[in-house]
Formats: C-alpha cells, sequence, structure tokens
C-alpha cells in the first residue's frame, strides 16, 4: 500500500508539504502542487481518511493524549484534572473531544499513527506527557498532519504550540523559600524521571539556587516514585539540612521516611496535589492549576484550527502550604 511517506519521498518534498497539497493550503506554490498530484496519481496513493478528516474544515475533534502513570499505585488525580479541564473549555468552544491513552498507540509507526488519528476523524493533537525519548510522538509533531499542542515540552511551529508554566523558575521559587526559611546550606535533591522536559528545567531551576546561594546540593534520580523517594531520604537526608523534591508525591514519600527515621528536615514539594493536604502543612509546594493548564491547551488548538500560528504560552504558578481544610468539600 502506497503511503504519504512514499509519497513526499518520490515528489522530493515534506510529508507536511504532501498534507498541505492535499488539504488545498493555499500557502503551496503551483509548481509543487503539480508535482505532488502527479505523484499521487502515478502511484495510485488514495488519501482516504487522512486527507478527508484534514480537509474538513466543519470537523473539530481533538484527541488528548495522556501518558498515565503506571508505575504508582496513587490515583492520578493530575491526569483527572487535564481531563476535565479540557472537556469543560471543549464543551465552551463546541468542539468535539476524545481521550486516548499512549499505551493504546506506543507501538505504532507514524504512518500507522497518523492512520489512527484520521480514523477517530481527529484534526487535533493535545500531547500530555511527552517526553525527549518519545521519537515516533516529535515525529508525528514534525509532520504537521495535525495541530498539535504540547503540554510542558518545547515544541513550537507554525502548526504546533505548547503550554505550562515556566517550571525552572518554579522550582527555583520554591527552593529558595524553603531553604530561607530553615537557614539551611546542605540540599538533597531528589529530581524526577530522567529524558523529561520539566525534570531538566526543574533541575535547571536547583542548579541556578545552588549557584547563587552557595549551596552543597546532592541530587538523586527518583522518577518521580513516592518508593524511591522514601528510600533516598532514608539512605541520604540523615547528613542533609533540607530535602527537596521535584514532585509532591515523592515529598510525601520523603516526609514519611523522615518521620520513621525519627529526625525533622523540612520538605517541599511541586504540583500541589490534593494529596498533600492530608500529610500536613508544613511543606511548601509549587501549586499548578492543572485543569487551567489543559483548557488554556484547548484554547490555543482553536487557535491553531482557525489557521493562526503557533506559540509558546507561560501561565502563572502559586507556592503554597497545602491545608487539609481547603481541600475537603
Amino acid at each position: 500500500m502506497v503511503s504519504i511517506k512514499d509519497v513526499a519521498k518520490e515528489a522530493g518534498v515534506a510529508i507536511s508539504t504532501v498534507s498541505k497539497v492535499l488539504n488545498n493550503y493555499p500557502n503551496v506554490s503551483d509548481d509543487t502542487r503539480q508535482k505532488v498530484m502527479e505523484v499521487v496519481e502515478r502511484l495510485g496513493f488514495v488519501p482516504n481518511a487522512v486527507a478527508a478528516t484534514l480537509s474538513s474544515k466543519n470537523s473539530g475533534r481533538i484527541a488528548l493524549l495522556i501518558k498515565l502513570n503506571v508505575e504508582t499505585q496513587a490515583i492520578d488525580e493530575i491526569d483527572m484534572q487535564y481531563i476535565a479541564g479540557a472537556i469543560s473549555k471543549a464543551q465552551e468552544l463546541q468542539l468535539d473531544v476524545i481521550t486516548i491513552f499512549f499505551s493504546m498507540i506506543e507501538s505504532m509507526s507514524l504512518e500507522e499513527m497518523i492512520r489512527y488519528f484520521a480514523s477517530q476523524s481527529v484534526r487535533g493533537i493535545i500531547i500530555y506527557g511527552m517526553s525527549s525519548k518519545d521519537k515516533v510522538l516529535h515525529s508525528l509533531v514534525d509532520s504537521q498532519m495535525f495541530k498539535t499542542v504540547v503540554i510542558d515540552a518545547p515544541q513550537v511551529s507554525t502548526s504546533c504550540s505548547c503550554v505550562g508554566i515556566d517550571h525552572a523558575k518554579a522550582q527555583y521559587d520554591v527552593a529558595k523559600k524553603t531553604i530561607k526559611e530553615n537557614n539551611c546550606k546542605k540540599v538533597l535533591y531528589i529530581s524526577g524521571k530522567k529524558n523529561g522536559y520539566v525534570t531538566d528545567k526543574r533541575l535547571q531551576g536547583m542548579k541556578k539556587l545552588q549557584e547563587e546561594m552557595g549551596l552543597k546540593v546532592l541530587i538523586r534520580d527518583g522518577d518521580f516514585s513516592e518508593l524511591k523517594a522514601r528510600q533516598i531520604t532514608m539512605r541520604y537526608a540523615r547528613n542533609k539540612d533540607v530535602v527537596v523534591c521535584a514532585s509532591d508525591l515523592m515529598a510525601i514519600g520523603a516526609m514519611k521516611a523522615l518521620i520513621e527515621m525519627d529526625i525533622f528536615r523540612p520538605v517541599c514539594g511541586f504540583d500541589g496535589i490534593i494529596l498533600m493536604g492530608y500529610v500536613g502543612k508544613q511543606m511548601n509546594t509549587v501549586r499548578q492549576d492543572f485543569a487551567s493548564v489543559s483548557s488554556k491547551a484547548v484554547e490555543e488548538m482553536e487557535r491553531l484550527l482557525s489557521g493562526e500560528s503557533g506559540r509558546s504560552v507561560v501561565l502563572p504558578h502559586e507556592l503554597v502550604r497545602m491545608k487539609y481544610e481547603e481541600i475537603i468539600r
């Protein structure tokens, strides 16, 4: 079966150019358009679902592509907030939304992925949790076959926007507040997952603070795991002044470990999940409004679908101490 990739190769153009020709985009030269259509006819390429879906200007279906955290038994509150925020805004904007979990498509090639989304009548995709090692997802974004909005990933093009907070500044802010409040110098920093964009940004913020304040910082990878943060804390925290964690779940693991060790060390987290309200108001954290982030991503998708170019949208964050009274209903 002839694929759109075959057409692009034969015509000597990018896949995105073939897509634009098939969808009658105006910013394609007549010579390129003619060359592509000659190859389409010669190879017998049938665009079927891909072209039919993407050329339908009346279709507003967007897919929420979510990577579930299957390595923890804790309820993934963040994903639920993302979904709720997106659905609410999509209803307001009269956009059709479907939710697709990454595990459903992770074994697909780029071509298979394109056909899968096209078969679902998708015109735009909002991607949550993309890392630097997700090569096929990067290729999907680069193909420009669909409008895309990525959450917390540095991808911007004519058809792709990114939405999120300034993770480097947020990590800097919460760590500085905790360290100054407790007059600390020796820091145990429990980082997130390797290859994660938010992990890298938060680490940048921590390193900036280390340099500015002359801190001694021991960095260990916690993989956003409560269990691993607990193990790291038990091994290293006794000789440190403070434990800075790149997620609330890891902060909970660290705090529980310190209690069992019968020592006090200040701990701060990152995210502002509801669980923090149940473990004590002594921990600083960064509150992200995940529902608002997702809502903004849907607004950004509407911009892209209307023909606007992609951009980077940075949303505010807030430093808080989560209280039980604030989370009960």
